[in-house]
């Protein structure tokens, strides 16, 4: 995933009209335009009702094909729509990666009477009362599938629990009796395994089977490059381990896969990536967290401690990093949205430094109507900055409170590329940085403040770059920047 510029293609508010896939066609060559590298979309499965977003997945080989769940196409499309819109983002050199969920299930089409016992939300190790009878939520027909593709219908010993009595119309935790949480996930709340709906067992022998056979099956069927994992810290280590290993042997493929673990804990995630042996790359969850303090905390932020604790940091081959995402919309279960004035100072981190995998979000790209935030200025204009130009040797500046930099030497073959950025959270500034010797006599312009004063490279290949109050200047060589402005790049 090193060097990709991925794009997470959607956002949660999106409207229920079954018209994504054929968006996501459309668009393909305008995205290949932005310097979009890679896309991941959203959960392609039939949900437990036409809104839901992906998550609340009733059954993973409805593609939109049967109609089931009240109607025949997904939030986002039909079958065929999602496969055309995965081969013409191909054509245009743009991997898809697939949002995949199998740790829970939700929307059964029958009940089950079972016996649970209630756990403590807080303490999901510590029982609550005695053994009860429930009615659970537990059968997986698919009747309008009838068995096509793969004939295994799901009941109560494959699940570990539930949160819904029906009898008695009550929530709570219940673990089915005979089974027991998976060990091997985060140890928050004692044990998080369960997270909603009905928790799927992956250590039962038949659903492991079933879940390696729906992997072949649904990468033969839709042809996508590599996966986006849900929910990581809510499934055992070693299931990944194995269900990645053995779809690469079966495939052939690299299958380059991104997992959701969300943790602010650098040792956490750093023991997840070595339980999992490095299987996969990690979203960068502490960084993300670092923004949005940052964000909210004006000028009372140490900007040279913006990277600090971060998978940037620690581990850049195997960081995925974003300013947002779905999760952390407003009003959204992990609520925590970048406020608008830090979101280009952001970016220009993720998307101009080189290191790690940067993830931009639907959101940012082109706004979100249902709660009137518009797109991120600057954003497309920076994504052609780190095509183009973001290349070559880096060379930090975090030595300051409130002005931080770094610059790029250029060079991997275009003689235009090579950037300097500069950051105040505070009062603007001045900072000398070193951008190479071979644009001694050049000329920099601020391409994202187009009255800046320029600045002239010395012999020794410094230069002095300024900033305004509060905000982000990228300078690009004079050359540079006319090609951006006469090719129309800079307007896309």
């Amino acid at each position: 995933m090193n060097n990709l510029t991925l794009l997470q293609y959607f956002e949660w508010y999106l409207p229920p009209n079954s018209l994504l896939w054929t968006r996501a066609a459309n668009e393909a060559k305008y995205l290949k335009q932005l310097g979009i590298d890679a896309v991941w979309l959203p959960p392609a499965f039939k949900g437990e009702s036409l809104d839901n977003v992906g998550y609340g997945v009733y059954d993973l080989y409805d593609l939109g094909e049967f109609d089931q769940k009240g109607s025949i196409p997904t939030k986002y499309g039909t079958r065929r729509e999602y496969q055309h819109a995965i081969k013409t983002l191909q054509k245009q050199g743009i991997k898809v990666f697939a949002d995949i969920v199998l740790n829970s299930r939700i929307g059964g089409d029958e009940t089950e009477i079972v016996q649970a016992i209630k756990q403590d939300w807080n303490n999901r190790l510590q029982q609550v009362g005695d053994k009860v009878e429930i009615e659970a939520w537990t059968k997986y027909k698919f009747p309008g599938r009838k068995g096509k593709y793969s004939d295994f219908t799901w009941n109560s010993a494959y699940f570990n629990g539930i949160d819904w009595d029906e009898r008695t119309q009550q929530s709570g935790l219940y673990l089915f009796d005979g089974k027991a949480w998976d060990s091997k996930v985060s140890k928050e709340n004692a044990n998080y395994d369960y997270l909603m709906g009905a928790d799927v067992d992956l250590h039962n022998p038949k659903v492991r089977e079933e879940m390696l056979r729906w992997g072949e099956w649904y990468l033969a069927t839709t042809g996508v490059d590599g996966f986006r994992l849900d929910a990581t810290k809510h499934i055992s280590s070693d299931f990944y381990s194995w269900w990645l290993t053995s779809l690469r042997q079966k495939s052939g493929k690299d299958l380059p896969t991104v997992g959701e673990y969300w943790s602010n804990d650098m040792s956490e995630l750093g023991k997840y990536l070595q339980k999992t042996g490095n299987q996969m790359w990690l979203f960068d969850v502490p960084l993300h967290l670092n923004f949005f303090k940052a964000s909210r905390s004006g000028d009372q932020f140490p900007m040279n401690k913006i990277l600090d604790n971060s998978l940037l940091q620690s581990f850049p081959d195997r960081a995925v990093t974003f300013v947002d995402n779905h999760d952390t919309q407003p009003s959204q279960g992990l609520d925590s949205w970048v406020d608008g004035w830090f979101k280009t100072i952001a970016y220009s981190i993720i998307l101009l430094r080189g290191e790690g995998t940067p993830c931009v979000f639907w959101g940012d790209l082109y706004g979100i109507p249902h709660d009137e935030i518009g797109a991120v200025p600057s954003l497309k204009l920076l994504l052609k900055i780190r095509e183009l130009y973001a290349k070559g040797p880096l060379h930090d500046y975090f030595d300051h409170e409130h002005l931080v930099g770094f610059t790029r030497e250029g060079g991997e073959g275009n003689t235009k590329s090579g950037l300097a950025t500069v950051i105040s959270n505070s009062k603007g500034g001045t900072k000398r940085m070193y951008i190479g010797k071979d644009f001694a006599g050049s000329i920099f312009v601020d391409i994202i403040h187009g009255n800046r004063p320029t600045v002239m490279i010395d012999t020794d290949g410094f230069g002095d770059f300024s900033v305004p109050n509060g905000s982000v200047s990228v300078y690009v060589s004079e050359t540079a920047a006319k090609e951006l402005f006469f090719s129309g790049l800079s307007s896309i």
